[in-house]
This record gives structure tokens, C-alpha cells and sequence, in this order.
């Protein structure tokens, strides 16, 4: 299946179909935050951001910058062909257990090593998840994690039809 046509760019936008294959992995100093059972449970302004054709960003949160014990290991593990195995985290916030809400790669290949030790959320399974303050839509699709915001447009990884890309 050929891929879809990009979305028209407007001023200060970006398509995510000008994205890099293999992804690219920058530290930018945009303020990330994530919201989960009411609390703020990770702020950064030092997350690596991860580009893939296709796919809304991902942003990677220093597990420093997450609060003390809210990550949890959880079940399960998946393979990316460009960083490697995946590792999944739940999330525990005042006694409630929020599953499988972030995923890491403990030990990333080559080229993205500097995503150990950082943990991606998915914006679907938390209460917010920010860039800068502009609340994030979810990637579709469940499986995806981008972050969807004003800056970046599709069509994305994940929406009905897109399976073949």
C-alpha cells in the first residue's frame, strides 16, 4: 500500500512525514509534563525527543524527573527494529495502579543510547500529558504513543487505514 499523502504544513508546523527513518533522538529543553491521578508524577525540560516517519513525536523523560516510586515494572516487552527491547512501567499514584501507562528501553542499540534511563508516556493512559503547556492528543491506534500537538501534522501511524504504511 503506498503511503497517504502529507497533510498541507501551515506557518511554525511540521509534517511527520518529512520525519527520518531510522527515527531521530534530540534532547530539546521544551517543557514536558505528565499528569496522572490528578498528581504531576513527571516534569522535565531536558527530554529526548524522538522522530519517526509517520508518527507524532515521542518524548523520553529522565526517570530522575519522574516522582520517587511511581514507576513500577510491568508486564510484557516488545522489539523495536531501530532501539531495541522495550520494557513497560506501571504507574502507582496515592495506592492506585495505572497499567502499563510508559515504556523505556533499558538497554537501546546503538544511536540511542541516550534514551537509557528515560521513560515515555503514553498520553492515551494518563490524565495529561503537556509540551510547553498545549495539552497532547493520543496517537491512535492504542499501541502508538506520539504526542499529537498543534505543531506537527499527519495523517499519523495508527489511524484507520494506515495499517499497510
Amino acid at each position: 500500500m503506498p503511503n497517504p499523502r502529507p497533510d498541507p504544513v501551515g506557518p511554525g508546523q511540521e509534517s511527520v512525514w518529512s520525519y527520518p527513518r531510522p527515527p531521530s533522538a534530540e534532547v530539546t529543553p521544551r517543557r514536558i509534563e505528565v499528569v496522572l491521578g490528578g498528581r504531576v508524577v513527571a516534569r522535565t525540560d531536558r527530554a529526548v525527543r524522538v522522530c519517526e516517519t509517520s508518527h507524532p513525536p515521542v518524548y523520553y523523560v529522565p526517570r530522575d524527573d519522574v516522582l520517587p516510586g511511581v514507576l513500577q515494572p510491568a508486564a510484557g516487552s516488545s522489539w523495536c527494529e531501530f532501539k531495541g527491547t522495550a520494557t513497560y512501567w506501571d504507574a502507582v499514584v496515592d495506592g492506585i495502579r495505572h497499567p502499563a501507562v510508559a515504556w523505556s528501553y533499558e538497554a537501546p542499540t546503538t544511536g540511542y543510547e541516550h534514551l537509557r534511563g528515560a521513560v515515555a508516556f503514553y498520553p492515551g493512559r494518563v490524565d495529561a500529558a503537556t509540551v510547553d503547556g498545549e495539552r497532547v492528543r493520543p496517537q491512535a491506534g492504542g499501541y502508538y504513543g506520539g504526542w499529537i500537538t498543534d505543531e506537527v501534522v499527519g495523517p499519523f501511524k495508527g489511524e484507520p487505514g494506515s495499517r499497510g504504511w
